[in-house]
């Protein structure tokens, strides 16, 4: 059993690996400025797992808050998932991801090391391979970031790699995942994006309550099956279990570790919507769209260091998060007839 402080833990990805970690007997630490997530989650998740969580409301900027959190309650590590992720948002305003998503890291290792924690699970993304050579990636694959959001990633993950290499972090993990999607089956935590959702699940759901009039699809003239863009993408509580799989590596072991976590299948937006229309019966009406500058034709994951490394492998399908992510959304909208 260890105690765990989860950054940004209000979040969608953050929220379930909470989850995830209790189920497997720890104890969590929400830290969380609430600029992008809900307050009233940590409540949802003591409903939904019977523990209270402490919380703790503080930008992760904030050495002084950040080091008084741990040390108010000693953690065995860290869990990074506090950054902004909108790449159109990151392309408009670069100074923003910069200091949130950098500046935040250092300050973030600044309170750890006053705190003395020295192990850390970071929340990458795959996005630090650009444009792909081919699919399935592996993790030896060329970095080469087409976005400014990407390339906070990549900086972090380097930021990270260096403290672990001079011995100021014990261990680390950077968790390059693929596209998240889905929600926890009880329906009372998923993805809440503010404003238009930047994700293709989220904007089927929206599109299928009928608060959006349809979804674009942007292209569908990629070298691909059916012309439009393939994506890995992998049911939000597989990844939760990556996370605390990966936790719980690092502390046994101190090791350093970077893996790819993904389902390991290309899926096509077509065949997203396709899927989605099976498990829920609803139809998604659709409009084809130009392309948009910087979107990849094709990437999946190679997952295969992940289940050698951690004993990790997807488990849920399609089906499965195209179900969960769409009894969050009508819950939330009020819609019964799921």
């Amino acid at each position: 059993m260890a105690r765990i402080l989860l950054t940004g833990g209000a979040g969608y990805i953050a929220s379930h690996t909470a989850v995830a970690l209790v189920e497997r007997g720890h104890h969590v630490v929400l830290l969380d400025n609430f600029a992008n997530s809900e307050r009233d989650v940590p409540d949802r998740l003591r409903r939904l797992t019977g523990k209270l969580f402490p919380v703790i409301e503080a930008d992760i900027r904030d050495v002084k808050a950040v080091t008084d959190a741990m040390q108010a309650f000693p953690v065995d590590g860290v869990i990074h998932f506090a950054a902004l992720k909108a790449v159109g948002e990151s392309e408009a305003d670069p100074l923003l991801y910069y200091d949130m998503n950098i500046v935040g890291t250092i300050r973030l290792f600044e309170a750890m090391q006053q705190a003395n924690v020295r192990r850390l699970v970071f929340s990458s993304s795959a996005t630090v391979y650009g444009q792909p050579d081919h699919s399935p990636i592996l993790e030896d694959a060329p970095t080469r970031v087409n976005n400014i959001y990407g390339r906070t990633k990549l900086v972090m993950e380097d930021l990270i790699r260096d403290l672990a290499r001079t011995g100021k972090l014990l261990s680390a993990a950077s968790l390059r995942y693929f596209n998240p999607v889905g929600a926890h089956p009880s329906a009372m935590i998923g993805e809440t994006p503010s404003g238009v959702p930047n994700n293709l699940m989220p904007y089927i759901t929206q599109v299928a309550t009928g608060e959006r009039p349809h979804l674009n699809v942007f292209g569908n003239d990629y070298d691909t099956p059916d012309g439009t863009g393939v994506r890995d993408y992998i049911h939000v509580m597989d990844l939760a279990h990556a996370h605390a799989l990966a936790v719980e590596h690092i502390i046994a072991q101190d090791v350093s570790l970077t893996v790819n976590l993904g389902t390991g299948v290309g899926i096509s937006v077509l065949e997203l919507v396709h899927a989605f229309e099976r498990a829920t019966g609803r139809k998604i009406p659709l409009n084809i769209a130009p392309r948009r500058p910087g979107d990849v034709t094709s990437y999946y994951a190679n997952p295969a260091m992940a289940e050698a490394i951690l004993g990790w492998k997807a488990k849920l399908n399609v089906d499965d998060m195209c179900r969960d992510a769409w009894r969050w959304q009508a819950k939330r909208a009020g819609i019964n007839d799921v």
